[in-house]
């Protein structure tokens, strides 16, 4: 977990300050530090000096940072900002170059995580399920009944927009609310996913809709799994289960998973036969069957298909996280259930090296990273940009004295954010 942590947190804040230091350096302002990790109280693992910038990586692993000259940071380089103003600090230039320089770490993040969405698309998905090649329509589980969704409805659109992909219909955003728009029996109905559903579904991912709604045979049985001790073989067609007719997969799905640890009795056709046999359904609600596989035809990922979906689910975490701190503010969400630190993240990570996982994970943190950044906090580049975006309007500069107050509050709340979400991490751990 630690491993993964590290080197993700590495590459996304090294991206982040690289965006502040192209920025910079475009503009020809100085950076005078530029650092992986942060170097407290002068502790530094590794530097070297180029140029008029010192490279390094600090033993504290809360982030990074570049050291522009001329700019009221967390540094608090008072004596420097004494002096007049030189031609190659921050703050003799104009604001459309400052707000650049600000937004650079912003810009990089998102770029990041864009490019490596795209990456896990072609390089690991490398296909998926158009929504158009599910003739038959989706099959409706508990969860999706009670939304409101119906076995065979066909899949239309998502807040008005196209659905073409079936796997973004449980997109984080859409999870947090959204209209969908069906076919059913020829005529179109809107859906409403509720705003707070994926409480529901995001903690036990229990079964929603799926492409399920087709018949099916048995292709394989597990050995010593319940069904092959059971006696059920390869070729059988199952008809019911305890007396429910079974007339698609979702149907022999929704049955064994509904009687988890228990036995059911399963009536099938062999041949020309028709057997009740007994079956053990495990805990997980699998009895140890492979079936056919679903008669849909799957598309390969383009190049293009690869960005425009690296793009889609990018700007869907994003979404999802301004959804998600509106909840919190607006008081339907709690702070401790939603946010997490060093030690949640490294959790969700896992302790198995999953290259998947890892550049899937390390794409919504830096996306994450990129929303968090832009909130407007003094001490985050956010605050930053209000600051500038007023001296831009108003073209009336803000007084270094004020800078350096808000400079102070902002760090203030930063560092009591970090103290709550660490200690949060802990106390769920604790009680976990």
């Amino acid at each position: 977990m630690a491993g993964q942590l590290i080197l993700a947190l590495s590459i996304i804040v090294t991206i982040h300050e690289f965006g502040h230091f192209i920025a910079a350096r475009a503009f020809g302002i100085r950076v005078e530090k530029f650092f992986l990790f942060f170097d407290a109280w002068g502790i530094k693992l590794f530097k070297f000096k180029k140029g008029d910038t010192e490279y390094g990586i600090g033993w504290l692993p809360l982030g990074g940072y570049v050291k522009i000259s001329g700019m009221i940071d967390e540094s608090m380089d008072k004596e420097a900002l004494k002096l007049p103003p030189k031609e190659y600090e921050f703050r003799s230039k104009p604001a459309w170059q400052r707000l650049i320089v600000m937004l650079g770490g912003v810009i990089m993040n998102f770029i990041l995580g864009i490019a490596l969405m795209a990456f896990v698309t072609l390089k690991y998905e490398k296909e998926y399920l158009p929504v158009d090649s599910i003739d038959t329509g989706i099959y409706a589980y508990d969860l999706g009944k009670e939304v409101g969704f119906e076995t065979g409805d066909k899949l239309i659109s998502v807040n008005g927009e196209k659905l073409d992909r079936f796997s973004d219909i449980t997109s984080q955003s859409n999870l947090m609310g959204a209209t969908v728009t069906v076919l059913r029996n020829g005529e179109e109905v809107k859906i409403t996913i509720p705003d707070d559903f994926y409480k529901n579904y995001t903690k036990s991912r229990p079964l929603f809709i799926r492409a399920d709604n087709y018949a099916f045979s048995i292709d394989s049985v597990l050995a010593d799994g319940p069904a092959d001790k059971a006696g059920i073989l390869s070729g059988d067609k199952i008809l019911f289960v305890d007396s429910v007719e079974i007339n698609s997969f979702g149907d022999f799905r929704n049955s064994v998973v509904n009687n988890g640890g228990k036995t059911v009795v399963i009536n099938l056709l062999r041949n020309n036969d028709t057997l009740n046999l007994n079956v053990n359904v495990d805990s997980a609600g699998l009895v140890g069957v492979f079936t056919n596989t679903p008669p849909y035809q799957y598309k390969n990922y383009s190049l293009a298909d690869g960005l425009k979906y690296g793009w889609n689910d990018g700007i869907s975490v994003l979404e999802a996280n301004a959804k998600g701190f509106g909840k919190i503010f607006s008081g339907k969400e709690k702070a401790t259930d939603s946010l997490q630190g060093p030690i949640g993240i490294a959790t969700i990570y896992g302790s198995e090296w999953k290259w998947h996982r890892f550049w899937f994970l390390t794409a919504m943190i830096s996306l994450i990273l990129a929303f968090m950044n832009l909130l407007p906090i003094p001490a985050l580049d956010g605050g930053h940009v209000v600051f500038l975006t007023f001296e831009a309007i108003t073209r009336r500069k803000l007084s270094d004295n004020f800078m350096e107050k808000a400079q102070m509050v902002g760090m203030v709340l930063l560092l009591g954010l970090m103290v709550f979400v660490i200690g949060n991490d802990i106390w769920k751990h604790i009680i976990n």
